[in-house]
């Protein structure tokens, strides 16, 4: 009679082959997804700025052809309201001009005076409620009738250079 032998294949993984593993995903997972988010965040900032400027132009366009001065209407500037969320929904735009007294609020600090009138200052802030008021680094995006963009941090900062740079 012939010894019988165990086979010497086995199904499977061991419990170490499978904590191998998911140590390795989730070292992987750790890395990716700072990155992914601050992606993310640098798309939404863009779209600030591009609403932001889009609005300038909105104002020049108005101010061009009514030769009055700038408006804060958003009719004028055809929209249907300001101050409400703009693009994805991440922030809300709005226009100051001399004549509105809250302007100073959303203005960067000792970043704009503001000048004789006519003259404007677009802003985009973060929405209320929406993810992007967690961004400290680019809070509020910002151009003025002389075309200066600005940005400023959660400290009220200058950060126009990290900010307007991409």
């Amino acid at each position: 009679m012939e010894p019988t032998t165990a086979p010497t294949s086995s199904r499977g993984f061991s419990l170490i082959e499978l904590m191998v593993v998911v140590a390795i995903a989730t070292i992987l997972f750790s890395l990716a997804v700072p990155s992914f988010m601050a992606q993310i965040r640098q798309s939404r900032r863009t779209e600030a700025k591009t609403a932001v400027l889009d609005l300038a132009g909105r104002e020049e366009r108005f101010f061009s052809t009514s030769g009055a001065g700038y408006s804060q209407t958003p009719g004028d500037l055809g929209y249907t309201a300001l101050g409400v969320v703009v693009g994805s929904g991440y922030y809300t735009l709005r226009v100051c001009t001399p004549a509105a007294a809250a302007c100073g609020a959303t203005a960067p600090p000792g970043t704009w005076v503001v000048p004789a009138a006519p003259s404007y200052l677009a802003v985009a802030l973060p929405a209320a409620g929406q993810s992007q008021v967690k961004d400290t680094q680019c809070v509020g995006f910002f151009v003025d009738s002389t075309g200066k963009q600005m940005a400023v941090d959660s400290s009220g900062a200058d950060a126009t250079a990290a900010c307007w740079s991409r």
